[in-house]
């Protein structure tokens, strides 16, 4: 009978632990679904709807990287509210210490702080991963910061690198432009203003469009933002 007992036991704690390992997928799957409500939602700009849906699969899987990281973005692009964004970019590394995307974005979060210094540590650890396929948008991340910084040599060879990656990309040879300009290389920054201008589709090489358009947003632009547009304004004059 005692042996029967112990048989019996063992039965029952086999049991308890498939059931309570069963019970753990079931939350991963349907933390999973709810990932991915929120990602669609996410691509139709329901950003409300996703924030909800991400938070679902947190409650369900709170250690799930790509959760943390969704919240995280939804903090800092919509909410922009870059310090809770920082702790959930915080808690997916933490989890997964090689997760290149959270490092990436953390250092926008603290870039969009004013905090270029940390900023500029987070998009190298981002760039020490050689296999993170956005590269060269972090790329234009650090360059940005350096530029930020007042670190115009460091930012020229970093845009350049950006290049390197993607050619066919406006947007590094806009933010050459800004450096070149700063740099007192006005020739310079002319010619780099032209190439991003004909690279963008939006203006094809349409200087007069490109002035107009940079006006119009001058109205609605702050900070940072509206500073970098008064002087790409200044440099098409050139």
């Amino acid at each position: 009978m005692k042996r029967f007992g112990v048989i019996v036991l063992v039965y029952a704690l086999t049991l308890f632990v498939s059931c309570a390992t069963t019970g753990t997928e079931d939350r991963i799957v349907k933390a999973t679904a709810y990932y991915k409500i929120g990602i669609s939602y996410l691509n139709e700009n329901k950003v409300q709807q996703a924030f909800v849906e991400f938070h679902k699969a947190y409650e369900l899987d709170p250690n799930n990287k790509e959760v943390l990281n969704a919240i995280g973005y939804i903090y800092l692009i919509h909410f922009d509210e870059p310090q809770k964004a920082i702790d959930y970019f915080s808690r997916a590394v933490k989890v997964y210490p090689d997760y290149s995307d959270a490092y990436n974005n953390m250092g926008y979060a603290y870039e969009k702080s004013g905090n270029f210094d940390k900023a500029i540590f987070f998009y190298k650890k981002t760039l020490s991963n050689p296999l993170y396929p956005s590269a060269q948008m972090t790329f234009i991340n650090l360059g940005n910061s350096y530029y930020r910084l007042g670190k115009f040599n460091d930012a020229l060879v970093t845009f350049k690198e950006a290049i390197k990656r993607d050619p066919g990309f406006f947007l590094p040879y806009m933010k050459l432009a800004l450096c070149y300009n700063a740099m007192g290389k006005y020739g310079d920054a002319s010619t780099a203003i032209m190439q991003g201008i004909t690279l963008d589709q939006t203006y094809k090489g349409d200087k007069e469009k490109a002035t107009e358009d940079l006006n119009t947003k001058k109205l609605r632009a702050t900070g940072y933002e509206e500073q970098d547009i008064r002087d790409y304004l200044e440099i098409l004059k050139y």
